[in-house]
């Protein structure tokens, strides 16, 4: 267990099923034919106060409106989620099937549909394969347990690896643990992506304290990360909580509430670096870095726009401190700013200040970008507000997995 001295919380290991009270389960139901696992289950022995947020893209698949109908109705209790079709602009037929595996997961976990959120990730435009779908949730619900049997898996598309994180914090003199566990590697763009991401924890919480609290912790996480410019149908967050840990319900004004507020970001920042980290083809974590802006609107524009430029990513990828690129990004971001004030720096190196280049060893600049991390800050001096966003590389292999995704 490791101590974050700057937040006072402790990361654990884990990630949705840290909490108390949270159980999961996966099984090969032959979705992706791959032999791997592509559903799973993830479940709350316990009722829940639940939140979610959602793409933004004008598709929205059919899992996601059955999902924030679920939300909207109480109390989510229950994920079901497949990858290898995301059962997106599939019409009429889509949200019946969406249905179907909510009233099929509610059976076998023994609960009211109303209590199930559907979630599906992967090719877009294709019927989902429902005899297949309708036998392998009774088998993940066979391995349901604390160990999870896969379930972080069974979401990945593209992935490389599972993305999970978790923190404890005490909250009214309770330990309360907050995990997560998402996917995502590509159609990543702020406002979300092509990204999944359920976040639990024991802690009791009111019903619009913890709506609120995802929506601030989305704004400064998934929201703050891109791969590719694409802005994903399927994408969405959960928030569930099932008051295991035993402590008075928060509300946005208890004496606590930071504490738990803070928890939740940093699990979904967590989360939110990994899926960069991730990214489709990336070999490098992107991350930038805006002091000293007039508010933080502004430093979010600045610096998402610097990790969505393709040029920029390019240049990372070269290992190029081409640091024209990154002021151009700035500059067509849409946010206001002084260019004459501002100061730019690749990692420790400082390349450009007061409007003009500022003279630098060209190696030891690009030296900042030989690693798997790359940073790039840039000081405006024009208030005291920040932001930081995160995005990749673009590589070769990103047009590789993209020009055949279906094939």
């Amino acid at each position: 267990m490791n101590k974050d001295s700057t937040i006072g919380i402790n990361a654990v290991p884990g990630g949705a099923l840290a909490p108390a009270g949270f159980l999961a389960g996966a099984a090969v139901c032959g979705v992706r034919n791959s032999g791997r696992k592509d559903l799973g289950l993830l479940y709350a022995e316990y009722p829940c106060v639940s939140a979610g947020v959602y793409t933004r893209n004008a598709f929205r698949g059919a899992p996601v409106e059955v999902t924030r109908a679920a939300v909207e109705a109480g109390g989510v209790r229950a994920v079901v989620a497949n990858s290898g079709n995301a059962n997106a602009a599939t019409g009429e037929r889509g949200v019946e099937d969406a249905r179907r595996m909510q009233a099929l997961a509610a059976e076998v976990l023994g609960v009211e549909s109303r209590e199930v959120a559907v979630a599906s990730t992967g090719v877009i435009g294709e019927r989902l394969p429902m005899e297949k779908v309708e036998a392998g949730i009774p088998a993940a619900s066979a391995g349901l347990g604390q160990e999870g049997a896969g379930f972080a898996e069974a979401i990945l598309t593209t992935d490389t690896v599972k993305k999970e994180a978790a923190v404890e914090v005490e909250v009214g003199g309770k330990k309360v643990t907050v995990g997560g566990t998402a996917k995502g590697s590509g159609m990543i763009h702020p406002n979300m992506g092509t990204m999944l991401a359920f976040v639990t924890t024991d802690a009791a919480v009111e019903r619009d304290c913890l709506s609120e609290t995802l929506k601030n912790a989305t704004d400064h996480s998934f929201n703050r990360v891109t791969v590719d410019g694409d802005t994903s149908p399927s994408d969405m967050a959960l928030l569930l909580a099932n008051g295991a840990a035993g402590n008075e319900p928060l509300a946005l004004d208890s004496p606590d509430y930071p504490a738990f507020a803070e928890a939740v970001e940093h699990v979904a920042r967590e989360l939110a670096k990994k899926i960069a980290r991730d990214g489709e083809g990336a070999t490098k974590l992107v991350e930038a870095v805006v002091e000293g802006a007039r508010n933080e609107a502004s430093a979010a524009t600045l610096a998402k726009a610097v990790v969505g430029s393709n040029l920029v990513k390019a240049a990372v990828f070269g290992e190029d401190a081409n640091w024209g690129r990154v002021v151009t990004a700035m500059g067509y971001s849409g946010a206001a700013f002084d260019p004459a004030n501002l100061e730019l720096h690749f990692g420790p190196v400082k390349v450009f200040a007061g409007g003009e280049p500022v003279p630098h060893d060209a190696a030891e600049a690009n030296a900042t970008l030989a690693g798997d991390t790359v940073e790039i800050t840039a000081r405006l001096g024009e208030g005291e507000a920040s932001a930081t966003a995160w995005g990749c590389d673009l590589t070769y292999k990103y047009v590789e997995i993209n020009g055949s995704y279906r094939t």
